[in-house]
């Protein structure tokens, strides 16, 4: 928080969230839960108007949040139908008929503070090394459908993070009945006009049959709608990511097991999701309206489910890119109001958890405090442009040249600093190292090298050991991490655990 004023000490800061689902009680129950007596929460939302949720994969990141809000882990999944996850197969993205494993963890050990992808990439040119999934644990437990919660005394190659995948249009109302309980009042009704001071700023929210909110600090998690923050400069990165529709749909699991993992399935004009649950499959297929009609993904997507249909597909659409400035005036905008990155690495909800983060260490203290507007826009600049970058390699670094919507990703121009991260992987295997953002160096890995970007060299150091003591130590280490993911329990039997 900002310094106190010493005028606001007694008067708790008023708060209205406009708009419920996954951002508004999101936003609600952390500032209930971690400012106390210094915030009045009110959240207003209506039942008419619904959620875009279609289904949600989620990353570690939410674990530390549910942990943070004092919510029990067994409890939370049971009430959501979820799943744990390991991380994203990515199939036919950077050919067709290939796949590979975004972990929710590491590759190997690092040795005398030489990562160890260097040693990997010398071991594959000597011809003495496995695909590289081998040497990473979430990796082979994901493709072995076995689970277990990472223990803390464990050998550093057995590390790894999980996620989960649950039904997003159950998660807003269990955070609901906590919010309330924890001194979060709610409002059910429609917006029908914004009263603003003289500054401009939003004094009051007017209510159907006229009831009026006022606060000092408004959310607006109101979605693609974005009530509050609409005017605030919009930067479209739709050159870079062209996708603009999606259709989704859930239907009946086949009896194949439940996979701790979400799949992304390239698809001639997009790609498509599929994100198990206890009690259902979630699909959609997030697509190029340049390149595909409504009617076609619509039809693309029933044919490729593997059960049922559990609803009629829903039809959805969204531009990619972001507002400038988040918060403007008394405005601070969460979730799909301040922006919308698809979901092709399931960031929407860390993107809420980082605008929940920013709010919090910028938050006014007390009515007569403005907050760090400033602070908070220039936090969540750079959490979009770190996604947004990871997101365009997916797509540019391809060898498909099977359909329009493929030549046209594979060959556009990308954004300057992506192509700086790029040229330094091929040139020496380096990855950019940053410590706030998202998607760290394992991440970065998994994606260049399952898309077939090979570096041409490595760090010199990796030359110091021989071959074949190279070899011998991959080896043992493959069998290492075998061995520790068939000590596993499967997947399923883990859930059943938590039931």
């Amino acid at each position: 928080m900002t310094a106190a004023n010493s005028d606001s000490e007694t008067q708790p800061l008023r708060v209205v969230i406009l708009g419920g689902g996954t951002a508004g009680w999101m936003t609600a129950i952390a500032l209930a839960t971690l400012t106390g007596a210094a915030t009045e929460v009110h959240l207003v939302e209506s039942e008419d108007i619904g959620i875009v949720g279609v289904g949600e994969a989620t990353l570690p990141h939410l674990r530390a949040f549910i942990t943070r809000m004092g919510i029990d882990e067994q409890e939370f999944m049971a009430a959501t139908q979820a799943t744990y996850k390991l991380g994203i197969e990515f199939s036919g993205f950077g050919r067709q008929g290939e796949r590979y494993i975004h972990p929710f963890g590491t590759y190997g050990r690092p040795l005398a503070d030489v990562g160890f992808h260097h040693f990997w990439l010398r071991a594959r040119a000597a011809g003495v090394a496995s695909r590289i999934d081998e040497y990473s644990f979430a990796v082979m437990a994901a493709e072995a459908a076995r689970f277990a919660h990472p223990r803390e005394d464990a050998d550093p190659v057995e590390s790894f993070g999980y996620a989960y995948q649950f039904d997003a249009t159950l998660f807003g109302p269990y955070l609901r009945e906590r919010a309330m309980a924890r001194g979060v009042r709610r409002t059910e009704g429609r917006v029908v006009s914004v009263e603003r001071d003289e500054r401009g700023r939003v004094a009051a929210l007017v209510l159907e049959g006229g009831e009026r909110v006022a606060g000092d600090l408004f959310v607006d998690c109101s979605g693609f709608r974005a009530v509050l923050i609409g005017d605030a400069e919009w930067e479209d990165w739709s050159h870079w990511l062209p996708c603009d529709r999606a259709v989704a749909v859930p239907c009946e699991p086949a009896d194949q097991g439940i996979e701790p993992f979400t799949r992304a399935i390239a698809m001639p004009a997009g790609w498509r999701w599929r994100i198990p649950l206890r009690h259902r499959v979630g699909n959609g297929y997030v697509y190029s309206s340049a390149h595909c009609t409504d009617d076609d993904a619509r039809a693309a997507l029933l044919s490729a489910i593997e059960g049922n249909p559990l609803a009629e597909p829903r039809m959805l659409r969204f531009r990619a890119g972001r507002r400038r400035n988040g918060w403007t005036g008394n405005v601070v905008s969460i979730g799909l109001a301040s922006g919308f990155l698809e979901p092709l690495e399931s960031t929407s909800i860390y993107l809420i958890q980082a605008a929940i983060t920013a709010l919090l260490e910028n938050l006014p203290n007390g009515p007569a405090d403005p907050g760090d507007s400033d602070a908070f826009n220039h936090q969540m600049d750079y959490e979009y442009a770190r996604i947004r970058d990871f997101l365009i390699l997916h797509y540019h670094a391809t060898e498909r040249a099977d359909s329009g919507f493929w030549n046209h990703v594979r060959t556009m121009d990308i954004p300057d600093s992506l192509t700086e991260k790029l040229e330094l992987w091929r040139r020496c295997a380096v990855v950019p190292q940053y410590r706030r953002g998202l998607f760290l160096e394992p991440s970065w890995i998994s994606v260049m090298i399952g898309q077939g970007v090979v570096p041409e060299g490595w760090d010199p150091r990796a030359e110091v050991p021989a071959v074949e003591g190279l070899e011998k130590a991959l080896v043992g280490l493959s069998r290492h991490i075998a061995a520790g993911v068939r000590a596993m329990p499967s997947h399923e039997a883990a859930l059943g655990a938590n039931v």
